[in-house]
């Protein structure tokens, strides 16, 4: 019985986003691209550069291939992605022998905490996914006894591991030393070292078959492993300055555990000899560093890293079972738990309920007197925040279910609509903005070549010399149509020194609002010879 609520659980909440539209997401532009390119044949490093590997590309790929190039597919795709997350981690709590009422407590709150939110992939969450398949084999491997073919484990465990470097480097390097910390301790306890050589040449294996023929293009250029002209992301003092500073959860977790262990365990001797216990408190901790170095490595977005409130709560409810003497079968107690922990996430359904407006908004009642309250007290600046406008839907199959500011929606309608686009089979197009589905709907083939960057962010995405070969090109005027997103908020997010140049060499003949909400607004400018 809990084995099917907790996959129900899983597929349900997983499902939810196919029965919903969507307001267009901010940067999910990137994930969309590098998911065409893919999925019509064009080889990373080869076709297009990026800083990452290409693991994260693969599955919204695949999708594309099978329902399409529209940008819901991509939310396709991570209900895919949600699922099998969900089912890696319950298979970690079942290799550790987890209590049944635990684990189906424990699934809940990754369900809710981690899972539910996440409608469109990135690669700061694909990454953890990944390494949560790779730790699912792991443990699956050590749970058992060794057999002939039990190695086939510890090499879909190196496998997945790989695919989770391959999708982010910091986060996959983290899986890597965890991997081996874990496989370790497991080693020692049984006096043999052959597992670890496993799953240690599985991985190399793996690395080079995937390496290797990508080597021939420019991706050592690309990759960014700290090389010039990428900058690393690990500093000392940031590291531990976050960690004191903030990280208040993971701190208190950490006291809880440290508690909570000293409590349960008689001895080293006592730790030593109970396997699953032990390897579970190093997965736990494991888990917490990885998630400490993580909010700073991958600072965005900020809650990329709260994948460890379900390994922290699986532990601590596993001990605490240990140590007392709860009964965590008793469907009432289950049931007043859950709802507590719904509770605690009670955010992530809260704000949708707010948008069925079952609750009347507070309304200031007509007086003489200045009316201060908790709406009132601060005055808005009304030059600095303009009001928003109403989110629409376009006609366009490309962004089928999803929603954006009218002015936004109103401007690709005259794009699509100018003689320059209606009249041309071939044109040549530059599209420096968010809206890269344009590629499909006008349409106009994508420049290839190792020197073009997926996306372009300067310092992060693409570099000086690429905005150099852009401004060659614009001098020359190859570009028959160029869009540019201009976001004076955030530091050369397209690159200001790109547009310097365009406003130079072409006219601009007309500009709509970004499909961004908050203090990163911004401005799609339409330019043309």
């Amino acid at each position: 019985m809990f084995s099917l609520l907790e996959i129900l659980m899983i597929v349900c909440l997983a499902c939810v986003p196919l029965f919903v539209t969507f307001p267009y997401r901010v940067n999910i532009f990137l994930s969309w691209e590098g998911a065409y390119r893919m999925s019509v044949g064009q080889i990373p490093y080869k076709d297009f550069g990026m800083p990452l590997g290409y693991m994260y590309w693969v599955i919204p790929s695949l999708f594309f291939k099978i329902f399409g190039t529209q940008m819901i597919t991509l939310v396709k795709a991570q209900v895919f992605i949600n699922i099998i997350s969900g089912l890696a981690f319950r298979s970690i709590l079942k290799s550790l022998s987890v209590h049944p009422g635990i684990r189906l407590l424990s699934v809940l709150v990754y369900c809710i905490s981690f899972s539910f939110f996440n409608f469109w992939p990135w690669y700061n969450h694909t990454v953890i996914v990944y390494q949560m398949i790779g730790l699912a084999f792991l443990f699956y491997y050590m749970r058992n006894e060794p057999t002939k073919w039990s190695w086939i484990w510890l090499s879909l465990s190196a496998f997945f591991t790989f695919c989770s470097f391959f999708t982010k480097q910091d986060g996959g390097g983290l899986a890597f030393i965890l991997h081996i910390v874990l496989l370790s301790f497991y080693c020692s306890q049984q006096k043999k070292w052959r597992p670890l050589l496993i799953f240690f040449v599985s991985y190399i294996v793996v690395a080079l078959a995937i390496i290797a023929p990508l080597l021939k293009y420019n991706f050592t250029y690309w990759f960014n492993h700290g090389q010039a002209p990428h900058t690393a992301r690990v500093n000392l003092f940031e590291l531990i300055d976050e960690f004191l500073v903030g990280s208040q959860w993971i701190k208190f977790y950490l006291l809880i555990i440290i508690l909570f262990a000293i409590a349960y365990y008689k001895s080293f001797r006592h730790f030593l000899s109970k396997k699953n216990t032990s390897l579970f408190l190093l997965l736990t901790l494991g888990i917490l560093a990885e998630a400490a170095i993580l909010q700073v490595t991958s600072y965005t977005p900020p809650d990329n890293n709260i994948f460890f409130h379900s390994f922290a709560i699986a532990f601590i409810l596993s001990l605490f079972a240990k140590i007392s003497n709860v009964d965590f079968f008793r469907g009432k107690f289950l049931s007043v738990v859950s709802a507590l922990l719904i509770l605690w996430w009670s955010s992530v359904f809260w704000k949708y309920i707010q948008r069925m407006n079952l609750f009347p908004q507070n309304e200031i009642a007509s007086t003489n007197e200045n009316v201060v309250n908790r709406q009132t007290y601060l005055l808005n600046d009304a030059t600095a925040e303009a009001v928003e406008e109403p989110w629409v839907f376009t006609n366009l199959k490309s962004f089928e279910k999803i929603s954006m500011p009218l002015g936004t929606a109103n401007g690709i309608q005259r794009l699509m609509n100018s003689p320059l686009v209606k009249s041309s089979g071939n044109i040549k197009v530059l599209n420096m903005s968010e809206l890269t589905p344009l590629a499909v709907e006008m349409p106009y083939q994508l420049e290839q070549g190792e020197d073009i960057p997926l996306w372009h962010h300067l310092g992060v995405g693409m570099f000086n010399k690429h905005a150099y070969n852009f401004e060659k090109k614009i001098s020359s005027q190859l570009y028959d149509i160029v869009l540019f997103q201009y976001v004076p908020s955030l530091n050369n997010f397209f690159p200001f020194r790109v547009r310097d140049s365009l406003i130079q060499h072409y006219h601009l003949i007309d500009s709509f609002p970004a499909p961004r909400r908050g203090n990163t607004q911004g401005i799609i400018e339409v330019y043309t010879k």
